[in-house]
């Protein structure tokens, strides 16, 4: 394979400041930056890194890349470790949510106003403790507290102090691009903003310059002194070196420039001073560049409750001191905490007042006040102009995750955009808003007018359509005709409005709808109603009637007005009749209903009857056969008779109380025993 130009420049990691000279003498910040390397945090983006990784591993580079966060990994180690950082499962929370995943920057913005640092994705992520809340889920119940929260900052980027200095850069993308004839016209290349100072980042002809001036020559590895190890309160080995102030100096690396890293939250400290001059190493016979560490220090302290979640100091101030023994121990480890995180900056000061930017992490008011108090002697001012935080998201304060986030800050970041691409996206999102903005103007267009106030006369026929309904359903068919007369209204005054009385729009139709018989009775004989109008549907009022006895009014109608009086046969009316047939004819049904009633009530006694025999005949089947045929009652009684056998005194009592009622019965139950008593007694008394 021939090797490129580009492939060369690209064949390593590039290194802020130690960049290539053709790279550097040719680079040139992009004045119009596309949408995709603004949001480079959360676009994925194919490294070079990356593509040594896929020829290693023989998997393509979507492998190792993350869809719901929108994030590339060089390995399928820092793919896994994202996987258990914290902004993978809040994303993973806000899907089930319904609701679109948030970038590294908005994550950290979220983040910034909670009392603690969210739990890491580090192996040892919990710490055993004797008290009773050691089996906890701090992360679960972290990340459960920052969805309910939704914690909103002014700055964006959560573990900066909050000055009004780092407010200028607020609503930046976190990366500046630059791009360079070596590399194809589609690959760009970023370095992060925050290692500029504020008046450079503000002025692009500058950019280019500032790097030629930080770029630092390989030097050989600093000579260690082998550190002694530390072990902490707890028991366990220290997982950093304070290297005193005479071991420092006598390191090479701390004479150059350097920066400080801090990072404190959830009961962890980590602090790391390191140097920006690269150490030249050599891996499968690729050269690199190496980081030197001058010095670290780590500490931790319990002071986070497990289960409930937050500091105990800020469980202290919304509730009150607890008063258990879990508690007082927070408290302590807090207080030792402090201390311990301030002696350390106090002995590392010449070094970070002469460090060229400070990066500190500092989740909490709690956390913010140990580092940047007010105490005496502090080291650590939170208007420093060369405080920045980390514009990514980080993980638990440990010495590997500060040495990972150094390595993020001073690495290049490589991107390849597809110009042509991001043009079609440009004009389909454009299309796609003319086409909303369209259909959503055809809406209003379409919509349905208000209706139109009704008029003074709408309003007096919606008032009568409203009383006439009234009285006509509740067949007040004398009042109905009084309202008529009284508001000079015709018989035939039609309902308003129409609309709503298209089933029923005159009051005939609603009286012969309604089954009321004297309200048609006097809108037909003293209104003078007219039966044969029809509604919208077609049908007259006849046709509408519910029952027999609302059609016999038309038809009495028909037969006193008279064939003259209206067209009965449009208006469907069935022939006349008269008052002496409707008598005659309710006369007949009721004699037939009487027969009928007087049949049915001598089947019911002749059946009754057939019964009680059935049941005589039942009774003396069952005598028979318990005392044979031919005893009577008495005999039965007395044990004579030819009875087979004789009554038991139980069957006697249920004989004798036959017939009786509750009531009797217990009065007879208790005469008996009153006499069985007077019996006893007699018999007492003669002895």
């Amino acid at each position: 394979m021939v090797q490129t130009p580009e492939n060369k420049l690209l064949q390593r990691p590039l290194y802020v400041f130690d960049l290539p000279a053709d790279l550097l003498n040719t680079l040139q910040p992009k004045i119009q930056q596309s949408s995709s390397l603004n949001t480079y945090s959360e676009t994925p983006v194919k490294t070079s890194s990356s593509e040594a990784a896929d020829k290693e591993d023989g998997s393509p580079s979507s492998a190792t890349s993350c869809s719901l966060c929108g994030l590339s990994f060089s390995t399928l180690a820092d793919q896994r470790l994202h996987v258990r950082s914290d902004l993978h499962g809040y994303n993973l929370k806000l899907k089930l949510r319904g609701t679109k995943p948030v970038g590294e920057a908005e994550f950290e913005r979220l983040v910034g106003n909670l009392d603690e640092s969210l739990s890491g994705s580090d192996d040892s992520d919990t710490e055993a403790s004797d008290d009773d809340d050691a089996t906890s889920k701090p992360k679960d119940s972290t990340l459960n507290a920052l969805l309910k929260k939704q914690a909103k900052i002014v700055d964006g980027d959560a573990d900066d102090a909050p000055t009004k200095q780092r407010k200028r850069g607020s609503g930046k993308p976190p990366l500046l691009w630059f791009s360079t004839p070596q590399l194809p016209s589609n690959t760009s290349l970023g370095i992060y903003r925050v290692l500029f100072s504020n008046d450079v980042q503000n002025q692009e002809d500058q950019l280019v310059e500032t790097l030629k001036q930080k770029q630092l020559t390989p030097k050989p590895p600093p000579v260690h002194v082998k550190p002694k190890k530390v072990v902490d309160e707890d028991g366990e080995e220290d997982g950093g070196v304070a290297l005193p102030a005479s071991m420092i100096q006598k390191n090479t690396s701390a004479s150059g420039p350097h920066y400080f890293l801090c990072m404190i939250g959830g009961g962890h400290f980590a602090a790391m001073l390191v140097s920006l001059t690269p150490k030249s190493t050599k891996k499968a016979g690729v050269e690199d560049r190496t980081a030197t560490v001058i010095a670290s220090k780590t500490f931790h302290r319990y002071t986070t409750r497990r289960k409930q979640g937050g500091s105990q100091s800020a469980n202290d101030n919304a509730k009150g001191n607890a008063h258990s023994a879990g508690a007082g121990i927070r408290r302590y480890n807090e207080t030792a905490l402090v201390e311990e995180v301030r002696e350390l900056l106090a002995g590392w000061r010449s070094y970070i007042d002469d460090s060229e930017l400070l990066f500190i992490r500092a989740t909490g008011t709690t956390n913010r006040r140990t580092l940047f108090g007010p105490y005496e002697d502090q080291v650590l001012d939170s208007r420093d102009p060369r405080i920045r935080g980390f514009p990514f998201s980080t993980r638990r304060a440990t010495q590997s995750e500060l040495m990972r986030s150094f390595i993020e800050l001073t690495r290049v970041k490589v991107s390849t955009v597809d110009e042509a691409a991001l043009a079609r996206e440009a004009a389909a999102t454009a299309a796609s808003a003319a086409a909303k903005a369209e259909a959503s103007q055809k809406l209003k267009t379409n919509a349905a007018p208000k209706p139109a106030k009704p008029t003074p006369a709408e309003e007096e026929a919606i008032l009568h359509t409203t009383q006439l309904q009234a009285l006509i359903r509740r067949s007040k068919a004398p009042a109905m005709l009084t309202y008529l007369q009284t508001n000079n209204l015709p018989s035939s005054f039609p309902f308003h409005p129409p609309d709503a009385n298209h089933h029923a729009p005159t009051p005939l139709h609603l009286a012969a709808s309604s089954c009321s018989p004297a309200c048609v009775t006097a809108l037909l004989l003293k209104a003078s109603g007219d039966p044969t109008i029809r509604n919208p549907h077609g049908k007259t009022p006849f046709e509408l009637c519910g029952d027999r006895a609302t059609r016999d009014a038309f038809r009495l109608a028909r037969g006193l007005l008279g064939e003259e009086a209206f067209r009965w046969d449009a208006a469907n009316v069935p022939p006349p009749l008269t008052q002496a047939e409707v008598t005659s004819r309710a006369a007949a049904e009721k004699s037939e209903k009487d027969a009928d009633a007087a049949a049915e009530k001598s089947r019911r006694e002749a059946e009754a009857e057939r019964l009680r025999k059935e049941d005589a005949a039942r009774e003396e089947t069952s005598r028979e056969r318990r005392f044979g045929k031919g005893s009577s009652l008495l005999g039965g009684l007395l044990g004579g008779g030819g009875g087979k056998l004789a009554m038991t005194a139980e069957e006697r009592r249920r004989e004798e109380s036959k017939g009786m009622s509750e009531e009797m019965r217990m009065r007879m139950e208790r005469e008996k025993r009153a006499r069985a008593a007077e019996e006893r007694m007699k018999r007492l008394a003669g002895k």
